[in-house]
C-alpha cells in the first residue's frame, strides 16, 4: 500500500468516502489546481472527480478559484481534520439525542402494553451477573432508578471506589432526595471516605457509619432490590454479583443492614486509639509480609505481638514465638493472662514458644543458611499438620547481647529478599536495646530497608521520633 492510499484509508475513518478522500488529498497536495490534475494524482477518472467535487464543496472542504480555467483549492489539511472531527461530534450528539427520544417512545409503548398483561401471581427473580461491565451497567441503572434509599455495605476501599465510579449518577439521584446509608470498616486513614463523599455528594444526603466486621457485601435499593457479592470475601468491585428482587431475600438483607446499623458508630464520633490502630494493622498482615516492630515497653510489645499471634491462631495458622528479651515461661504466663489458652494450643502443635538458642544462635554460632532452612522446615511441617500457614515473631535483642549487629542486618536482608515461603513475620526490637548499638541511626536505617512494613510508636532521643505506620 502506497503512502497516498494509506492516507486515503485513514481519512475515510473521519467520515469521507474513498473517492472524497482521494480528491481532497490530491487537491491538498497540489494547491490550487485543475480537475484534470486531481484526476492524475488521485488515479481516478475525471468524471468521478467532477461528481465528487460538489460534495466536498458543500461540506466546505474545497472551494473554486474563479478564473480561466476554474481551479480547485482545498482547505488546509489541519483545519480539514478539525472540521471533520467536529462534524463527527455533532453527528454523535444528534444520534444520542435521537436515541433518548426513541427511548421515551419505547418506554411509553412498553408501559401501555404491560398494563394490559394480567399476571396470575407475583414473580421474583435471581440473576447472576458475571461480567464486570454488566455489573457496572446494572449498578448504574439501579442507582438511577432508586426512589427512596440506597444502602451500601462494603469494604472501605471499595466504598471509595463505588463513590468515584458512580459519582455522576449518584449526584443526579441525590437531587431527588434519595437517602444514602453506608456501612463499612474504618480505614487506616479515618478521613479518606468522608472527604471523598463530601467532594462528590452533599453532606446532608448521606449517612456514613463504621462497624467492626463485614460478614457480607451488598447494595440495597429502595428495600426492594439488591446486588450481592457471591463470595464471603468478595466485594462489589468483583466480577460476579447476584441481583434479586425476591422479597424474602431482600427482607433478610434489610434486617441484616438494620441490625448492623444499630450497632455501628457515626464516622464523626468514631476515633481509634493508637493501640486499636496497631491491632488493626497487625491483623491485616498477610503471608510474605515481613515487618519490623520497635517498642518501648514490655506492655507495648506484648499487646501488639499477642494480638497478631492470636489472630493467626484463630485463623487456623501455626505460630512460633522466639524469645530473647523474656524467657519462654514468662511469655507463656503473659500470653495466658492476655487470654490465649497456651496449654491447649501447645498440645495441638499450633503454638510453639522457644528460646533464641533454638534457632538464632545455636551453641554460640550464627548461620543465615541454617536459620533459613529451619524456617522452611517449620513452614512445611505446619502445612503437613493441617494448618493454613505459619505466623512467626522473634525478639531480636539477642543479637545486640551477643554483639552480632552486622550478622543481624545480614539475616534481616536475607529474610526479606531470599526466603521465598509464604510465612508472616514480625521482628521485634526493644528501642532501648536498639539505641545502645554503635551508630544506631545507620543500623535502624538498614533494618527499615530490610522490611516491607514498619510498626512503631515511641519517642527516643537517639533514634528520633518514629510513628506507627506501614512503609
Amino acid at each position: 500500500m502506497s503512502a497516498f492510499e494509506d492516507s486515503v484509508k485513514k481519512l475515510s475513518e473521519f467520515g469521507l468516502t474513498p473517492y472524497e478522500a482521494k480528491v481532497y488529498l490530491a487537491a491538498a497536495k497540489l494547491g490550487p489546481t485543475s480537475a484534470s490534475n486531481i484526476s492524475k494524482i488521485a488515479r481516478i477518472r475525471r468524471e468521478e472527480v467532477y461528481r465528487t467535487l460538489p460534495k466536498l464543496e458543500k461540506a466546505g472542504l474545497i472551494d473554486r478559484v474563479l478564473g480561466r480555467p476554474v481551479k480547485i483549492r482545498a482547505m488546509p489539511i489541519k483545519d480539514a481534520l478539525t472540521f471533520l472531527i467536529n462534524r463527527k461530534e455533532e453527528q454523535a450528539k444528534q444520534e444520542i439525542s435521537d436515541l433518548y427520544i426513541k427511548k421515551e417512545s419505547i418506554l411509553d409503548s412498553f408501559d401501555a402494553e404491560t398494563e394490559d398483561i394480567d399476571l396470575e401471581e407475583e414473580t421474583h427473580h435471581f440473576t447472576l451477573i458475571s461480567e464486570k461491565d454488566a455489573v457496572a451497567a446494572r449498578m448504574s441503572a439501579l442507582i438511577d432508578g432508586s426512589k427512596t434509599s440506597i444502602d451500601i455495605v462494603d469494604s472501605s476501599a471499595d466504598v471509595v471506589r463505588f463513590i468515584l465510579n458512580y459519582a455522576d449518577v449518584l449526584d443526579k439521584t441525590i437531587k431527588r432526595n434519595i437517602t444514602v446509608r453506608i456501612l463499612t470498616v474504618c480505614p487506616d486513614d479515618e478521613n479518606a471516605i468522608p472527604e471523598t463523599l463530601q467532594k462528590h455528594i452533599p453532606r446532608n444526603s448521606f449517612s456514613l457509619r463504621y462497624v467492626e466486621t463485614l460478614p457480607s457485601r451488598y447494595v440495597m435499593f429502595d428495600r426492594r432490590q439488591a446486588l450481592i457479592t457471591t463470595s464471603p470475601d468478595g466485594t462489589l468491585a468483583d466480577m460476579k454479583c447476584l441481583w434479586t428482587d425476591d422479597s424474602s431475600l431482600v427482607g433478610l438483607i434489610e434486617r441484616d443492614f438494620e441490625e448492623q446499623y444499630a450497632k455501628s458508630k457515626d464516622w464523626q464520633d468514631f476515633r481509634l486509639s493508637p493501640s486499636e490502630k496497631m491491632t488493626r494493622i497487625v491483623r491485616q498482615l498477610r503471608p510474605r509480609d515481613h515487618v519490623i516492630l520497635v517498642y518501648d515497653s514490655l506492655e507495648a510489645k506484648r499487646d501488639t505481638l499477642f494480638n497478631y499471634l492470636r489472630y493467626g491462631l484463630d485463623n487456623g495458622e501455626a505460630v512460633k514465638y522466639v524469645c530473647s528479651e523474656e524467657s519462654p515461661n514468662e511469655i507463656r504466663g503473659a500470653m495466658q493472662d492476655f487470654g490465649i489458652p497456651v496449654s491447649e494450643y501447645e498440645k495441638t502443635g499450633a503454638l510453639d514458644i522457644m528460646n533464641y538458642t533454638d534457632i538464632y544462635i545455636r551453641d554460640g554460632k550464627f548461620s543465615v543458611l541454617d536459620i533459613m532452612d529451619t524456617w522452611d522446615k517449620y513452614y512445611s511441617d505446619a502445612l503437613a499438620e493441617g494448618f493454613k500457614g505459619l505466623r512467626v515473631t522473634g525478639e531480636m535483642s539477642c543479637f545486640m547481647k551477643h554483639s552480632l549487629v552486622d550478622e543481624l542486618i545480614e539475616y534481616e536482608k536475607a529474610l526479606h529478599t531470599i526466603l521465598d515461603i509464604p510465612l508472616t513475620a514480625i521482628c521485634a526490637y526493644n528501642a532501648e536495646s536498639l539505641a545502645s548499638v554503635e551508630n544506631p541511626i545507620d543500623v535502624y536505617s538498614e533494618l527499615v530497608k530490610a522490611h516491607g512494613k514498619v510498626l512503631f510508636a515511641i519517642k527516643d532521643t537517639t533514634i528520633g521520633k518514629v510513628e506507627m505506620r506501614k512503609a
